[in-house]
């Protein structure tokens, strides 16, 4: 693995299993017929796209043979962390039962 993008690894893996999960609620919300009374799937959605596209650049950053691939690891990163978080505020706001 070439420096610099050891973390790729860790990103797709933690990204892809985090894309399953969105992948169920927004299936049991809509096997519920709940999708259209709540914003909890258009969250989830979100959290979705933002998942797999910190898994598209964390792949391309652990088969790039250029420099490129720490710059995608970077941006695969930043990603993530934005998925984390409209997760996290999509779970205290269905907690709360404010959506």
């Amino acid at each position: 693995m070439k420096e610099g993008n050891e973390k790729s690894s860790h990103i797709l893996n933690a990204s892809s299993n985090l894309l399953g999960i969105c992948f169920i609620l927004i299936t049991s919300f809509r096997v519920l017929h709940l999708s259209g009374t709540t914003f909890f799937d258009e969250l989830s959605v979100l959290a979705l796209v933002l998942f797999m596209a910190s898994c598209i650049l964390s792949f391309l950053s652990i088969r790039s043979k250029t420099n490129k691939s720490i710059l995608y690891e970077n941006i695969a990163d930043g990603i993530f962390l934005a998925g984390l978080i409209v997760l996290f505020i999509t779970t205290i706001l269905y907690s709360f039962n404010v959506i």
